[in-house]
């Protein structure tokens, strides 16, 4: 797969990790597997059952969920997701997974810069915005996100990452009012960006530090979820003003699948008027063309 052994190793590690964790969570009658109603020995699906309706041998499927080094052909992995019922991101992940490192895209920003992109978030006064890096380090947001998720220019730059704050920070972590969905979501979003850079020992050094200082991530980790997209709704509690609800849209920015902007629009009239109370009204922009 890659030229670095341990990546490798690591990379097929991680397969198999996936592929049980989704064999697990099916019943054979979900695939159309008939069963004699008799007691099974462990969750989900047999790896014969998975193997039958994958259209190849066990021994193969088995090999595979083993992290053996053996080529597995694009056409034998689309039966396989399709057998294991996998999701769109399921399926983007797998091959993540399953691709050699030199041709999955390029993790570089192809164009802008951090300026520039803190400019067009500072122009939606009233929508919190933030944008987090590969890492999930938050590299830029707005002053409605200093309000709403707190003061952020306050936390020191290295501690400054979405994921610690989220698990590691309390404060941090009362402003979300569904915080176990916020949380479920963010590490199935970041194990996609995870299985990118298997080689990178920040990476790794972050997700031991969480697993070891937080049970709750430690646990959804074990989980092996895979989501590509955040909620689309997100109500977030303000000491002052109380209950905020938002519309939430995220997408990647400068052509790097690792660099994410985050919006929150508020989603209701009373959002919008607490945030037009508590939040200083904008700096008309110069007019285009005028004279100083």
């Amino acid at each position: 797969m890659t030229s670095n052994p341990n990546v490798d190793i690591r990379r097929r590690t991680m397969l198999g990790d996936f592929l049980r964790t989704r064999r697990a969570r099916l019943r054979p009658e979900q695939i159309g597997v008939p069963t004699s109603g008799g007691r099974r020995r462990t969750p989900g699906l047999r790896r014969e059952e998975v193997a039958e309706q994958a259209g190849v041998s066990v021994e193969w499927y088995t090999w595979i969920e083993q992290g053996r080094d053996i080529h597995v052909s694009s056409s034998v992995l689309q039966n396989i997701a399709r057998a294991l019922r996998l999701s769109a991101d399921e399926q983007l992940y797998l091959a993540i997974l399953t691709t050699p490192a030199a041709l999955l895209p390029d993790p570089f920003p192809a164009g802008g810069t951090l300026e520039s992109y803190q400019q067009m978030i500072e122009a939606l006064p009233y929508s919190p915005a933030y944008i987090t890096n590969r890492m999930m380090d938050v590299v830029a947001w707005n002053r409605a996100a200093d309000l709403v998720f707190g003061q952020l220019d306050a936390v020191p730059a290295g501690e400054r990452n979405f994921l610690q704050l989220l698990f590691l920070d309390h404060d941090f972590r009362q402003r979300f009012d569904d915080w176990d969905s916020v949380a479920q979501g963010t590490v199935a979003g970041f194990r996609i960006t995870a299985g990118r850079q298997l080689d990178s020992p920040k990476t790794a050094q972050l997700i031991a530090t969480l697993s070891q200082r937080s049970q709750a991530f430690r646990q959804l980790w074990s989980q092996h979820d895979v989501q590509n997209s955040c909620a689309p709704q997100r109500t977030m509690l303000h000491p002052l003003a109380g209950a905020l609800r938002f519309t939430v849209l995220s997408f990647q920015i400068g052509g790097d699948p690792d660099l994410r902007c985050c919006v929150h629009t508020p989603a209701d009239p009373p959002t919008a008027a607490a945030l037009s109370a508590l939040l200083p009204a904008p700096a008309k922009p110069p007019l285009l063309g005028a004279r100083p």
